[in-house]
């Protein structure tokens, strides 16, 4: 890839006399060999012989390959976009470093400062209000349906004021939050929707993706979701005419299609929604792309092993009035099944969910309750949020983490190990209704 054709200068000059190469310190085969080692790990007594072949055989490929060109914001970058782009139905999308990086560039678009208000779940990872806590805008936590535990669109409309400049809807554990809603109580606002997608990549909602139904949506693939490119990584959209600064945005606002005198690009502010903003660097590496475009293909098929995974479970559940199963899906509504929300109803069931987690974990079950109320964190005590006032403004926030949910994992599972959590869950449950 030349100068002329990429965001990312990087030095790739290319043929010429004296070149001067975009990588520095190209990997060799010895390097290969570790990585190799680090991604496929020893596990039985024949792994070191299998191992002395790979090593073999790699450096029989070293005496006749190169390395590549780009190890950044390449080829595979602009190939996985364009295929997340495809899956997701929308016309750009950026590959950044992680969603939080994601998260950052729409707050930028949205020219938040300090003294405005950002609402979000009262449930969800710091990541989601990391940016607006570190300009010192306001966040203001709305309260969760008791079902979903995503954001209530209902106390949203409460909470929104004259100050509000963005609701971050969060899809937790995958199921589309009601953005119908969302976006009506937003475009009477002239307010920013950014969708917190996370968990939800593949996920439906009245027939278009999660993430794409706000003015932005940030997808995470660090290494505990559905698909990873090697342990971080985030995909950015907008349904914006931004969408096409988003790559500038990426990195520092580079614009390689122009150039001041006498070098070799621009560096240009990008349009906010009131007035520019300067970009940051959150670029991404080709082979983090090459990771996730693999395991694009299987994106599908993993979704629907884990649906079925939780459709056997939801059965083994139906018939005991003290567990609330989560939503099934619907011809409006698909979740990714990232998580499976398992819910009891503390007065049917004779405790309440930190009794039932006991016992779940001295099964060797384990189960987290995906995510504490962000207002109870130190950091946001420390920063002058009433931890006590907030929590009254949450009640169910408040009921359901203490008292009634937590997730159970839904990939990596056999069917003995899905029978034996299922039997675990029944069997607690039972416990605890009589009173052991």
């Amino acid at each position: 890839m030349s100068a002329a054709s990429s965001s990312d200068f990087r030095y790739e000059t290319g043929p010429a006399r004296v070149p001067w190469a975009a990588v520095g310190e190209s990997y060799n085969a010895e390097d290969l060999v570790s990585v190799v080692k680090f991604l496929a790990q020893k596990n039985d007594d024949e792994y070191d012989s299998a191992l002395q072949g790979v090593e073999e055989a790699i450096r029989r490929l070293a005496a006749h390959s190169r390395p590549p060109g780009k190890l950044s914001l390449g080829e595979n970058v602009a190939a996985l976009e364009q295929k997340a782009s495809s899956y997701l139905g929308v016309s750009d999308s950026a590959f950044v470093t992680n969603a939080t990086a994601g998260f950052e560039i729409a707050y930028k678009y949205a020219n938040l400062s300090a003294g405005d208000e950002v609402i979000c779940p009262s449930i969800t990872f710091i990541a989601t209000i990391a940016y607006p806590l570190s300009v010192g805008a306001r966040v203001v936590f709305a309260d969760v349906d008791e079902r979903t535990i995503n954001i209530d669109p209902r106390d949203v409309e409460r909470k929104i004021t004259r100050r509000t400049k963005v609701i971050v809807p969060v899809h937790i554990g995958g199921r589309p939050a009601d953005m119908d809603l969302i976006m009506e109580i937003a475009r009477a606002r002239d307010v920013l929707v950014l969708e917190d997608a996370a968990h939800a990549f593949g996920a439906v909602y009245k027939g278009r993706k999660a993430g794409t139904i706000g003015h932005f949506g940030s997808f995470s693939f660090h290494e505990v979701k559905n698909v990873t490119s090697f342990g971080e990584g985030g995909i950015l959209t907008s349904s914006l005419p931004f969408a096409a600064q988003m790559k500038k945005a990426r990195f520092l606002g580079l614009d390689m299609s122009r150039k001041i005198p006498n070098w070799l690009y621009d560096v240009v502010a990008l349009p906010g929604k009131r007035r520019p903003f300067a970009a940051g660097n959150s670029s991404s590496t080709e082979i983090q792309a090459v990771g996730l475009l693999r395991q694009m293909d299987r994106i599908d098929a993993i979704i629907a092993e884990r649906r079925g995974n939780a459709e056997y479970l939801n059965g083994r559940f139906a018939a005991n009035p003290s567990i609330i199963t989560p939503l099934p899906d619907s011809a409006d509504v698909t979740s990714t099944h990232h998580l499976y929300l398992l819910q009891i109803d503390p007065a049917k069931a004779g405790g309440d969910i930190q009794a039932l987690k006991a016992k779940l974990t001295a099964r060797g079950i384990t189960n987290i309750p995906h995510f504490a109320p962000l207002y109870k964190f130190d950091l946001l005590k420390s920063l002058g949020y009433d931890a006590a006032r907030i929590a009254r403004t949450c009640p169910v926030a408040e009921e359901v983490f203490n008292r009634r949910f937590t997730h159970l994992p839904l990939y990596g599972l056999d069917q003995d190990q899905l029978s034996y959590m299922a039997d675990g869950v029944l069997d607690s449950v039972a416990e605890l209704s009589a009173g052991k």
